[in-house]
C-alpha cells in the first residue's frame, strides 16, 4: 500500500503517544534541573530522564516574555517536554540560562533612527541605526514584513527572517516617519 510501511498499525501505541503529547507538564525548581552544556546550550534533568540539549521557546513572545516558557526536545520534531510557568519558578541561575537562550532565539534589535528607505523592484532597502549599531536590511514591499503590535509599536521582519522593533513610532522624527509612510 502507498504511504504505509511494514510496521503494523498499533492503535494503543498511537493513543498513548497522543495522550503524552496532550499532557501539560509544569517544570519548576522542585522537579527540573537545567544545566549549561560544554557547547553553551542547555540540558535538562526531568522525571528521571536526562535531555542532553533542549530548546527554549516563548509561548507568548511579545506579551508574556517571562512566562509560559516551552521547553522542547532539540530534534527536528521539537516535542514539548514541559512548560516553565514563570521564570521565577526555577532557581535564579537556571532562569538566567534560559533567558540567555531566549535572547538568542528572539534577538530583535530596536530601531532608534531611520536613515533611509529605498524601494526598488518590489523590495524595500532599509538603512537604520539600532541599539546594536548601524544596520541594513531588505524586506518585500507589500508583504507582511510590517506588523503593528499596538497603535505605536511595530515589528519588521526582513527577507532572512530577522526581526526589528520600533517600540514607539511617535518617538521618531517627522522626517523618519515620512520615510516609513508606505509601510504604516
Amino acid at each position: 500500500m502507498i504511504g504505509i510501511d511494514d510496521k503494523e498499525f498499533n492503535e494503543e501505541e498511537l493513543l498513548a503517544q497522543s495522550a503524552d503529547l496532550l499532557e501539560l507538564r509544569f517544570l519548576n525548581k522542585d522537579n527540573a534541573v537545567f544545566a549549561r552544556t560544554p557547547g553553551g546550550f542547555v540540558s535538562l534533568d526531568y522525571a528521571g530522564i536526562h535531555y542532553d540539549r533542549v530548546g527554549v521557546y516563548r509561548t507568548f513572545p511579545l506579551t508574556e516574555p517571562e512566562s509560559y516558557i516551552s521547553i522542547r526536545e532539540a530534534d527536528e520534531k521539537a516535542r514539548e517536554i514541559g512548560m516553565v510557568e514563570k521564570l521565577t519558578d526555577i532557581d535564579r541561575d537556571q532562569a538566567e540560562m534560559l533567558r540567555e537562550q531566549l535572547r538568542l532565539r528572539y534577538f530583535m534589535p530596536v530601531i532608534q533612527k531611520v536613515i533611509s528607505v529605498k524601494d526598488e523592484y518590489g523590495y524595500a532597502y532599509f538603512d537604520v541605526m539600532t541599539n546594536f549599531g548601524a544596520c541594513r536590511f531588505t524586506t518585500h514591499m507589500g508583504s507582511e514584513a510590517f506588523v503593528s503590535l499596538t497603535d505605536t509599536r511595530i515589528m519588521i521582519t526582513d527577507l532572512d527572517g530577522n526581526r526589528y522593533e520600533i517600540p514607539d513610532i511617535n518617538r521618531l522624527t517627522v522626517a523618519e516617519r515620512k520615510k516609513l509612510d508606505l509601510f504604516i
